[in-house]
This record gives C-alpha cells, sequence and structure tokens, in this order.
C-alpha cells in the first residue's frame, strides 16, 4: 500500500481510522501534524500503533484534546519509529464522534 500524506477525518465514535497499513514500509514517520479544523469545540484524539498478528496495541497519545482551531504537532521522530513491514504495525487514529481534523504524516 502506498504511503498516504494527507487525511481528513470525520469522528465517529469508536471507529478506526488507518493512517498507514501494515506493509507499507514508511514506519519511521518524522512528524504527525494533527488540525482541529472545527472552530468552536475540541476535538478528542488517540493515535497508536496496532499489530494485527499480536493483537497489541501503544497508544502514542490517547484522548488529548486539540483545541478548537489550533493544531498539535508531534515532531519526535524516535518516538514515531516502528515496524511498518508487513506482519508489523499499522498507525491508527480515533476521533470524538463530533470531530473534524486534518492530519498530515511526514517521512
Amino acid at each position: 500500500m502506498a504511503f498516504t500524506r494527507y487525511h481528513n477525518i470525520t469522528g465517529s465514535t469508536g471507529v478506526d481510522v488507518q493512517l498507514l497499513a501494515p506493509g507499507a514500509s514508511d514506519g519511521n514517520i518524522k512528524s504527525v501534524m494533527i488540525t482541529n479544523t472545527h472552530d468552536t469545540a475540541d476535538a478528542t484524539i488517540t493515535l497508536f500503533i496496532y499489530q494485527e498478528s499480536s493483537a497489541k496495541t501503544y497508544n502514542i497519545m490517547h484522548t488529548v484534546a486539540v483545541p478548537a482551531d489550533s493544531s498539535l504537532l508531534l515532531d519526535n521522530e524516535a518516538l514515531l519509529r516502528f515496524d511498518n513491514s508487513l506482519g508489523g504495525y499499522g498507525l491508527y487514529v480515533t476521533v470524538g464522534s463530533s470531530d473534524t481534523v486534518d492530519i498530515i504524516l511526514s517521512n
């Protein structure tokens, strides 16, 4: 699967959105920019990696509130580096049910 840099996410309770599939071979993400595009409400974000074969999940950030009309930049390469080989981890996000966010990945 090809690397997709830009994502527009509209929230739905309990729905995980895949940002980077296992096997995309791009596990060396340099930064993640999360922008709350709603003009009045905070967005609740959980960003995590998940490996299907072991059912292991590791949260990078868990239920973090991003204020309205603002962005959060994660730019620690060591924190964002993970095994993205086929059978490795994928990168996922869950957002609150009424949240709208843009996510930009940089590799």
